[in-house]
């Protein structure tokens, strides 16, 4: 079972069951669990990592390879969404000169794990100017701008 990516922003995740639901069924001579599913929102435990592994699901596992110019543009696009809530993700996508690149950019930022994209976000503010975002808000927003990219 795969990662899914919902429209907003969530991910819902296969759990296979624990080795004590497994002992027990055992046990009881009943039949064992099969696989569930959460649903992980930006911020909570587990998200980060989840993406990392939604996006890695989308690009058949190929590592992430981040560029000068791939970054640059991978901070602005942050940055707009970030000031611009009520901005169309295409559209921002669509003054992209190089989306590819920048998509590898962020998808080198996500593999890095939280102080990766913590890092990220102080650069963004360093780069574009404005408060450093709270590293939900630049993983929910790289996961929206991957999705357009992607899609």
């Amino acid at each position: 079972m795969d990662i899914t990516r919902n429209d907003d922003g969530t991910l819902t995740v296969p759990v296979e069951p624990d080795r004590h639901a497994l002992e027990e069924a055992a046990a009881n001579d009943d039949a064992a669990p099969g696989i569930t599913t959460i649903t992980l929102h930006p911020g909570e435990g587990g998200y980060d990592e989840a993406l990392v592994e939604w996006d890695l699901q989308q690009h058949g596992g190929e590592a992430a390879v981040s560029t000068a110019s791939g970054r640059e543009e991978a901070m602005h696009v942050v940055h707009e969404v970030a000031e611009h809530p009520k901005l169309d993700i295409a559209d921002a996508v669509e003054e992209l000169a190089d989306p590819d690149a920048s998509a590898e950019a962020l998808r080198h930022v996500l593999v890095g794990g939280v102080h990766s994209v913590e890092d990220f976000a102080g650069e963004v503010a360093d780069h574009e100017g404005g408060e450093v975002l709270p590293p939900h808000q630049v993983t929910k927003i790289i996961g929206e701008v991957l999705a357009e990219i992607d899609s």
